[in-house]
């Protein structure tokens, strides 16, 4: 008797997250769970990074929290807790991983809208 253990690690894709890019401006809608009760949070900012890989798929959000603190946050792209991503734009980027955006703030950190 054979288990096919690449059929039972595999989970299905979240359909309420569209084809994301490095530089897109997200809304990600998280439930999270207090107690015994569940709410929905959002976290928007910039996409700085996507990894694939199967089940361990990520991608990381940056936005500015108050007093100019950069708070960075990743989510699986397999996970059921992920309600919706919002794609509000898109950006014209010429890197794969935006790690220089870490050291910026105000105009600098601005990145160039792509349209078309």
């Amino acid at each position: 008797m054979m288990i096919d253990l690449d059929k039972n690690l595999n989970t299905t894709e979240n359909p309420n997250i569209p084809a994301l890019f490095p530089g897109d401006s997200v809304s990600v809608h998280v439930r999270i769970k207090e107690g015994d009760r569940e709410r929905i949070q959002e976290f928007k900012g910039t996409v700085i990074k996507l990894r694939k890989g199967g089940n361990s798929a990520n991608f990381t959000v940056r936005r500015m929290a108050s007093n100019g603190i950069g708070v960075e946050r990743t989510f699986l792209l397999h996970s059921p807790r992920i309600d919706r991503v919002v794609v509000e734009r898109h950006t014209h980027v010429r890197r794969a991983k935006l790690y220089f955006l870490r050291e910026r703030t105000g105009k600098k950190a601005h990145l160039k809208q792509k349209f078309g």
